[in-house]
């Protein structure tokens, strides 16, 4: 994170709160892991399924959801991406033959994607391999103290960044 150097411009409020050096190790720390851990699951379900992580977790989604169905929208609030991605992301995922897309009766601008057959099945031979890759990057190198830190911390970060609708400007409503 870049660090401005001091200036005696402006009043003491104005300052911005500087990470302190073990908080700036702490945060290089957290975006390498992050971007590296992004990386190795996108090349694991690559290599095993054709398709990127973001594609995984939206027919993980769809195979949770009652009748293996949810709205474009709620799809794209869950994957936090604009509805105009989940549109390409869907597309992809129809062409492949894992989704399909259903006109909603009650809303004539609404649309359901729904996991098929294939795509449950696509889904279920993946998710070994994918399972094995987040517990070799995370879980085997953690103890059971550490994983249970880690799952604190991130529901406390997660719970904190919870966009109010009101007003925002969310990606899952450009």
């Amino acid at each position: 994170m870049f660090k401005e150097p001091s200036r005696t411009v402006g009043r003491m409020n104005d300052e911005p709160r500087w990470l302190t050096a073990e908080e700036q190790l702490v945060w290089r720390s957290y975006i390498e892991a992050a971007t590296l851990l992004e990386d190795h699951l996108d090349r694991q379900l690559q290599r095993d399924a054709g398709m990127p992580h973001v594609y995984y977790g939206l027919l993980v989604k769809l195979a949770e959801s009652p009748r293996r169905r949810l709205r474009m929208t709620e799809l794209a609030k869950y994957a936090k991406i604009t509805r105009s991605r989940l549109s390409h992301a869907v597309a992809r995922l129809e062409k492949n033959g894992w989704v399909r897309r259903e006109d909603c009766p009650s809303d004539k601008r609404g649309q359901f994607t729904i996991l098929t057959d294939e795509g449950y099945e696509v889904l279920r031979r993946t998710a070994p391999g994918h399972v094995n890759a987040v517990r070799q990057a995370v879980f085997d190198r953690l103890t059971p103290e550490q994983q249970k830190s880690l799952g604190e911390i991130m529901r406390i970060v997660a719970e904190g960044l919870q966009p109010s609708e009101a007003g925002a400007d969310l990606p899952w409503l450009r």
